[in-house]
């Protein structure tokens, strides 16, 4: 009886189990998930009532998309890798073919799910993974896969994994996911390649078009200011003298009216020393008072500067 206490006894604390800090326990009763226990001491049934199976739950597995990486566990895309095209080409949102290969980093959730909900995780974490890549690329032209939005289409495709996974049940988190390459197809690069230096020259020369258009525009405008002040500078110019003009005619000619003679002759007077103010004769008037009596001097020295500055 004693012996029969002792081997019950014994049994029973055969029940005592330890979840490690990188685990979860996974609680099956008779081959049925019925609890999921954290890092710590746990109790269970005895053995053949419950079992207990202790994932790794911290552990970060890489899923390699597009290619095997050859003899190198890191995952890092070299040369000791080899492609697998079925995985990696795919149709961009404007219709053409690139071939991008991907590394999705990924763990345990919760312990329960991922052993019991989904019949080969890993394989589905590849499935999923790569429709998740389809889409957004599918999403997107291809220049967008090709440089500057890369970054982009990786943070979306891991948001379209995660929603996937969670739908299924799976109990995955996926930490990260990384374009590794994203290439048109070897036979078309060349061509694609001089696409994309004939996009860079229509690029270029736009650039400088609109260079020279922002330097032309701005002087042809300061130009047609500057000719349109000048006219209306002009303008004023030519209006304002010929004013001037009229207002000294009807001066003139109120003058007139009061006195002709002195108006007549002054007109005359002034018209006549403007006539000869740059002669070089000088006309005396022997009747004029003061006339008589002047001697005639010959002014050689302004003749000969005359003469020397005609040569």
């Amino acid at each position: 009886m004693v012996l029969a206490v002792l081997a019950l006894a014994a049994w029973a604390f055969t029940g005592i189990y330890k979840v490690g800090p990188d685990e979860q326990g996974v609680v099956l009763r008779f081959g049925k998930w019925v609890d999921t226990t954290e890092p710590g001491l746990h109790y269970r049934l005895p053995y053949p009532i419950e079992t207990v199976l202790l994932p790794k739950v911290t552990k970060v597995n890489q899923l390699q998309l597009g290619y095997r990486s050859v003899g190198d566990t890191r995952g890092e895309r070299g040369s000791s890798s080899r492609g697998v095209p079925e995985e990696s080409r795919m149709l961009t949102g404007d219709e053409n073919i690139v071939e991008a290969d991907a590394a999705v980093f990924w763990r345990i959730k919760d312990a329960g799910k991922f052993l019991f909900n989904v019949r080969d995780p890993e394989a589905t974490v590849k499935v999923a993974a790569e429709s998740s890549l389809r889409e957004v690329i599918g999403r997107n032209p291809i220049q967008a896969a090709l440089s500057d939005k890369r970054e982009q289409i990786a943070i979306q495709a891991q948001e379209e994994l995660q929603k996937l996974l969670d739908a299924y049940g799976a109990g995955i988190h996926v930490q990260q996911v990384q374009l590794q390459k994203v290439d048109p197809p070897a036979a078309v690069i060349d061509a694609f390649n001089d696409v994309q230096r004939a996009r860079a020259d229509q690029e270029r020369a736009r650039n400088e078009a609109e260079a020279y258009r922002n330097d032309i525009i701005p002087r042809a405008r300061g130009e047609v200011e500057r000719i349109t002040q000048e006219a209306q500078a002009y303008r004023e110019q030519v209006v304002d003298l010929a004013q001037g003009d009229a207002k000294r005619f009807l001066s003139l000619l109120g003058a007139y009216k009061v006195a002709e003679d002195v108006t007549a002759r002054r007109m005359y007077i002034e018209t006549m020393e403007e006539v000869v103010k740059n002669a070089t004769k000088i006309v005396i008037d022997p009747s004029a008072k003061g006339g008589q009596g002047v001697i005639p001097y010959l002014p050689l020295p302004e003749i000969k500067k005359q003469a020397g500055g005609a040569k």
